[in-house]
């Protein structure tokens, strides 16, 4: 098994990103030969309701996470919620799943986003170099628009 710190934690709700803030969190790849892995966050119980309503729903819950530095892409998993585990105000909940194969890579998602968002010409060219620096977080279901 492999081990890696989990920076950030965002989920796909309705087509759109909600960002979770964690105080820390853990990935594994169980090296299972099911391309299986753990992700467990420790974070306020403040999220407490909508991480029991996702869990209780018993589908898919797709997340993003950002592992090991905060520049890298973020991973997207398929995953259901394996457990909740209230401690001392905060709460650790357990996700389950596979890595979701990316069709596109982040470069392409960001210019799928800003043409959506009406950028155009220069505009588009200078919006796109700066976004590639600080590398804003983008769903990953973003449909081409092409």
């Amino acid at each position: 098994m492999k081990t890696f710190k989990v920076i950030s934690l965002q989920v796909v709700n309705n087509e759109e990103l909600q960002d979770f803030e964690i105080e820390d969190g853990l990935i594994i790849n169980k090296e299972d030969g099911k391309s299986t892995w753990l992700v467990e966050t420790y974070m306020s119980q403040k999220y407490l309701e909508f991480f029991q309503k996702a869990q209780q729903q018993k589908g898919d819950l797709e997340i993003q996470v950002v592992i090991s530095n905060k520049a890298n892409d973020p991973a997207a998993f398929m995953t259901s919620i394996r457990g909740i585990k209230k401690m001392n105000g905060r709460m650790s909940v357990l996700f389950e799943g596979k890595l979701k194969k990316q069709r596109n890579e982040y470069a392409e998602l960001l210019l799928d986003d800003l043409l959506q968002k009406g950028y155009t010409g220069d505009e588009l060219v200078k919006e796109f170099r700066e976004k590639m620096v600080s590398k804003p977080r983008l769903p990953v279901t973003s449909k081409p628009s092409v």
